[in-house]
């Protein structure tokens, strides 16, 4: 994430963007503007951890705000769950006016997320589950400039963190910003809150920011975003230790179509497949808004060569394949989904979120869902202040077969929800599920979580 100028703080305390289109499955969350992505598998599912470009405005010129970490989640790398905002300045860490760039691990029991102070600073939440909420454990930065070996650094930009745990079971953090010689790394200790001894330096070629680590079949990998004169692509070393001994080792990836800026990956391991995370602005551009400051997430696969080298990434627009079906007889959160039209979320009075406000002809889709031998029920948490609304469910497509109306009651409050349901034929074996919203042209619908019952 390229600095460009610290502003004034605002918080938002509620959680609300739309977007007027739907967009290829290149893009994660197309509702939501995010950017930077921070990853962790946890418990069999991937979670991304983003800086919230929904912060930042549409102003070309008015640089980046971003002062809260937003969390999004899947267990089949198509429908994803958008678990909102989990960590916020100065709600959550009183001494820091920026969030950006998270990096997230777990140990012991806890998850651990570091964030930059904009570019002055590093620091450390701590939670019990991966959806926060997360607060700051020491009352202060964990990495500043005073940190013994941060500098000398010619104008260093001290974000960026990413945190690595060795198979020995000694912790990294890698950061660092602004200049080839400008990588540091420092050991943390096992409480993950304070480090072990003075930063040291690594030299990566045209290096800007986006610090990464991982480790496969005793290689270490260092990638990160070059600068503009190297065209912003993310490049790699490779080493056999973790903080000496790095050679060049390539491109990971080119700057991504509809991006055109900053560059910002994560590289992470889910059910056998490696996989590269990463940010480009092709929801802005659809949009037709300002660009710079709206980013949003994205997906692709990551291969290796024989020799342990990396397969430069190819961008696509639905390169990662659907790793197992979606099971609709548990609760499915209505902010789970593959694809989107109108869709808004807000914070729900029953904890979490809602999709909100949909209107008629918005709809919802979720990818392979596995209705195994068939439904005959379906169920769902919905509020709506209005009269005369249905959510039809189709297969296929918003106008496709119809499998089953369930209609909207008037509840009273637009957070007043009410469980209804409706028989439903004709849904067997992996089909993709639109819920496609039908009724009054105000938006009135609001849906917290559904499910089938099966035959």
């Amino acid at each position: 994430m390229r600095i460009k100028s610290i502003f004034a703080s605002c918080i938002f305390l509620l959680i609300l963007i739309t977007a007027q289109s739907s967009f290829a499955d290149e893009v994660i969350v197309g509702y939501r503007h995010l950017a930077d992505p921070g990853t962790l598998v946890y418990n069999g599912r991937i979670y991304l951890y983003a800086s919230n470009d929904d912060e930042n405005s549409y102003d070309k010129n008015s640089g980046y705000k971003m002062k809260s970490i937003v969390c999004v989640s899947s267990s089949d790398m198509k429908n994803w769950t958008d678990h909102g905002v989990v960590f916020e300045a100065p709600r959550d860490v009183a001494w820091a006016g920026r969030t950006w760039a998270p990096s997230v691990i777990a140990r012991d029991g806890k998850i651990f997320l570091y964030f930059g102070n904009g570019g002055n600073g590093i620091g450390v939440a701590t939670s019990n589950s991966p959806i926060g909420p997360f607060k700051d454990p020491i009352g202060k930065k964990l990495v500043e400039t005073q940190t013994p070996g941060v500098l000398p650094a010619p104008n260093m930009w001290l974000f960026d963190p990413m945190t690595f745990i060795d198979d020995d079971g000694q912790a990294y953090m890698y950061f660092g910003g602004n200049g080839d010689s400008n990588v540091r790394v420092i050991k943390l200790n096992r409480d993950m809150v304070s480090v072990d001894g003075p930063a040291v330096s690594i030299t990566a070629p045209a290096f800007f920011e986006a610090s990464w680590m991982h480790k496969r079949n005793g290689i270490y990998y260092f990638s990160y975003s070059t600068n503009p004169k190297a065209q912003m692509r993310i490049d790699y070393l490779m080493s056999k230790s973790p903080t000496t001994g790095f050679t060049y080792g390539g491109i990971v990836a080119a700057q991504p179509p509809h991006n055109n800026n900053n560059n910002h990956q994560g590289i992470f391991e889910f059910k056998g497949q490696w996989y590269h995370a990463y940010h480009n602005r092709a929801v802005a551009y659809k949009l037709g808004i300002p660009t710079e400051f709206k980013r949003n997430l994205a997906v692709e696969l990551l291969n290796y060569k024989p020799d342990g080298s990396i397969e430069q990434v190819t961008y696509t627009a639905d390169g990662v394949p659907q790793v197992q079906g979606l099971n609709p007889y548990t609760r499915i959160e209505a902010e789970t989904m593959n694809d989107q039209q109108g869709v808004k979320t807000e914070a729900c009075s029953k904890g979490g979120l809602n999709v909100t406000n949909v209107k008629n002809g918005d709809w919802i889709k979720v990818k392979g869902v596995d209705f195994g031998k068939g439904a005959k029920k379906f169920s769902a948490a919905v509020a709506s202040i209005g009269k005369d609304n249905k959510i039809e469910l189709r297969l296929g497509s918003p106008t496709g077969k119809l499998i089953g109306t369930l209609v909207v009651p008037n509840t009273g409050q637009a957070q007043d929800w009410k469980e209804v349901s409706c028989k439903v034929d004709g849904a067997t074996g992996k089909q993709d599920l639109f819920l496609t919203i039908k009724g009054a042209d105000k938006p009135e619908v609001n849906i917290d979580f559904w499910s089938f019952t099966a035959k």
